[in-house]
């Protein structure tokens, strides 16, 4: 067991930095967008960060078989061309015991994936469409741009200011629009500023030398109010949380016939599969010469990992569009993996017995 110690933990070490360089950037992608819309006053800033670590959760289920993926690609080609691999089979170790060194590995790997997939990512989907849906159907001062008009309540409330200073909580020439079922209500003020009241834990809105302007929809009645000061509670829209299906608990994808949700828990069913299929199918794209580079196969491995999840992700979007049939459905791409591990994995021996079968036939 020595041997086989010794490659998990040669495995384990890239996939530990190169897994933490990926959360990074990815992060920092997700970051960067969500810091845009807050800037553009349509999410709370406190919530930013919070939203990108459910992105985070989400994407793991992808990280770590990829970081697992390119790490057995790396640590083996290392191992080959500094010919501890050579070393190694003149020990005695057969290529089955590095076989079962990564089997193990992706084993380990696979069960935190499944975790993410079946449990922690509907989990954070969750969430995240929660926070999302609780920010729309708010509204606050601060976060607000002049020039730049905001809904809220799903267009039932438009909000306009010519200027505002977000660190007072204060805004100038604010139009506000109010839809209502019998009428329609169009405030002006020259002045605005927000508190929250710790009362009827609600934000309100003081407005300053205003009117009130209020139409019925049959345009019989008309009323015109001018204020020096009037109270506005700011009362958070009805939240219409996303029911996207990613956010899907599994039970309730088991007993589901849905085209949609059939996909879903395919999709997070194969991804501990794939955990494994692919760290496997890396030991064949691995094995190189002491003379190449032990980022010679690192190209074509990727690759191959592109072509996989792509034809996965399209496959899932046809099982749900019922294009094809939901057995085997997403279960294929897996079959077509196994089958190209085993055919690159006997390739020498197969070339070898072909050209011995040729020359006796030849001679």
């Amino acid at each position: 067991m020595i041997a086989e110690r010794y490659i998990i933990r040669e495995i384990l070490k890239p996939t530990a930095v190169i897994c933490s360089i990926l959360i990074f950037i990815y992060g920092s992608f997700i970051a960067a967008r969500y810091w845009a819309a807050a800037a553009q006053g349509e999410l709370p800033g406190a919530t930013v960060m919070i939203l990108v670590f459910f992105r985070i959760a989400v994407a793991m289920e992808i990280l770590l078989p990829t970081t697992l993926y390119l790490s057995v690609v790396l640590t083996l080609s290392r191992l080959y061309r500094d010919g501890e691999m050579t070393a190694m089979f003149a020990c005695g170790i057969s290529p089955v015991r590095i076989v079962k060194a990564v089997f193990i590995t992706s084993v380990m790997i696979a069960i935190l994936v499944a975790c993410f997939s079946l449990y922690i990512r509907p989990w954070a989907w969750d969430q995240f469409f929660t926070m999302k849906a609780k920010a729309k159907a708010s509204f606050d001062l601060t976060r607000m741009k002049a020039g730049i008009f905001y809904e809220i309540n799903h267009g039932k409330r438009v909000i306009f200011a010519q200027r505002v200073n977000n660190r007072k909580n204060q805004a100038e020439d604010i139009f506000i629009q109010t839809r209502r079922k019998d009428s329609l209500q169009v405030i002006y003020a020259k002045h605005a500023r927000q508190f929250f009241d710790k009362k009827l834990a609600l934000p309100i809105l003081i407005l300053y030398h205003g009117k009130d302007y209020e139409f019925s929809n049959s345009g019989d009645k008309e009323v015109i109010l001018q204020f020096e000061q009037s109270e506005l509670s700011l009362e958070p829209g009805q939240i219409v949380k996303e029911d996207r299906v990613k956010a899907a608990p599994l039970k309730r994808l088991l007993h589901s016939n849905n085209l949609q949700e059939v996909a879903e828990l395919q999709w997070r069913l194969i991804t501990p599969v794939s955990t494994v299929l692919l760290a496997l199918m890396a030991l064949p794209l691995s094995k190189s010469s002491p003379r190449q580079g032990k980022y010679a196969k690192v190209p074509l491995a990727i690759l191959l990992f592109a072509a996989y999840y792509n034809l996965t992700a399209i496959a899932k979007k046809w099982v749900a569009q019922g294009i094809i049939a939901t057995f085997p459905g997403l279960w294929w791409s897996q079959i077509a993996l196994f089958l190209l591990f085993v055919v690159l994995f006997w390739y020498e021996d197969l070339s070898r017995i072909y050209r011995k079968r040729r020359t006796s036939r030849t001679s």
